[in-house]
């Protein structure tokens, strides 16, 4: 036993303390607990002995407690209460009612799958807490494996990450998000060749390199080579850039349901990239009981 946790007093002690703090009375206290009197007297008598201090104020008519007791009394009623409360929390925590789900995701997710998760996993476990971080694919697939996550929504890579497990919950072609004042915005049909002089603001490759390949493999397929502009991350940025004029990206159909009116999303026909959306979390769910239900409720809809 560490030295920090080696006290001149047992549980027992503070318990058979605070029935006699709580009846003022040796015989009375006794009874509540179930205990001989003389061998409460001892009890307590050993409790002020390793303490140092009076702990009654004991006369033949009435017992009082002594200003250390009243001291000790307030300290210890938290504990012995939270005590109480542990056979119920442990199991709250093994039914997955209270606890922590710590949840990385893209802008992709948040765009589209994620936000209507969390409303039902709030409302079905209000008691655990989701502790929710932006971070891209590579980013994701990193800290899962390091445990720094319990589970992520990021862009798969063509083979599932060693180690992890995936669902696959979005997939979608991808159109082009442009400034409404760009030549082609007000064009109903439009194909990715068409946009050789346009520059394009995309995200790191280091990011999500197969996702980053499939856009150069759509522009190659189109018979264009890219001219990028920008390369920026988080998502959101990228979209203000586009606010800015800075040139067009990508984007799905699921993500551009409400966009401000100085940008237009217009579908691409041919070669486009495709985003593919999954969860995906380390190992089994199995004894993780908060992330086997919110991985539940995760894939429920899909």
């Amino acid at each position: 036993m560490p030295r920090k946790y080696q006290y001149p007093y047992e549980l027992r002690h503070l318990i058979y303390f605070q029935a006699v703090a709580q009846h003022l009375h040796f015989r009375k206290a006794a009874e509540s607990i179930r205990v001989a009197q003389p061998a409460l007297s001892r009890q307590i008598a050993q409790l002020e002995s390793a303490l140092g201090v009076t702990l009654f104020n004991r006369t033949q008519r009435r017992v009082e407690l002594s200003a250390e007791g009243d001291a000790l009394l307030s300290r210890i009623e938290p504990l012995l209460q939270s005590l109480q409360k542990f056979p119920e929390e442990l199991q709250a925590v093994a039914q997955g009612e209270v606890g922590r789900v710590r949840v990385a995701f893209t802008g992709l997710a948040m765009a589209t799958v994620l936000p209507g998760i969390i409303r039902e996993f709030a409302k079905a476990h209000p008691g655990v807490r989701l502790e929710l971080n932006e971070s891209p694919t590579s980013a994701q697939i990193k800290a899962l494996r390091e445990g720094e996550i319990d589970c992520g929504f990021f862009h798969p890579e063509t083979r599932e990450p060693s180690g992890l497990k995936t669902l696959l919950l979005l997939r979608e072609r991808n159109g082009l998000l442009l400034p409404s004042d760009h030549p082609l915005s007000k064009k109903s049909k439009v194909r990715l060749k068409d946009f050789e002089a346009t520059p394009f603001v995309l995200f790191p490759r280091s990011f999500n390199s197969d996702f980053y390949d499939r856009i150069l493999s759509a522009f190659s397929k189109s018979g264009i080579s890219p001219v990028i502009a920008e390369e920026i991350w988080p998502r959101a940025n990228g979209i203000g850039l586009v606010r800015a004029g800075l040139g067009a990206t990508f984007m799905t159909p699921s993500e551009a349901k409400q966009l401000p009116s100085d940008i237009v999303f217009l579908p691409l026909e041919g070669p486009t990239p495709e985003s593919r959306l999954v969860i995906g979390w380390r190992g089994s769910t199995e004894g993780r009981p908060c992330l086997s239900a919110f991985t539940r409720i995760a894939v429920s809809g899909n």
